[in-house]
């Protein structure tokens, strides 16, 4: 298991410092980890896995609109 950084997860993810947190306090984005006073990280499966859920949800709303056209 790796732990990454709050800049790691940043470049993985393409959101910014305050969107992370605030999808953090709403439930819909992996929790940090803390390693110290002020120190924290994330869960690197955990952060990759939420990605692939985004590209599921974007292939699904895709296919239903697909599927209303036809």
């Amino acid at each position: 298991m790796k732990l990454i950084r709050l800049k790691d997860v940043i470049g993985c993810t393409g959101l910014g410092r305050s969107t992370i947190y605030k999808c953090i306090e709403e439930g819909c984005f992996p929790k940090s980890v803390s390693l110290g006073d002020r120190a924290v990280a994330w869960v690197e499966s955990e952060v990759q896995e939420w990605i692939l859920e985004q590209i599921e949800k974007r292939d699904l709303k895709t296919k239903k609109a697909e599927l209303a056209t036809t």
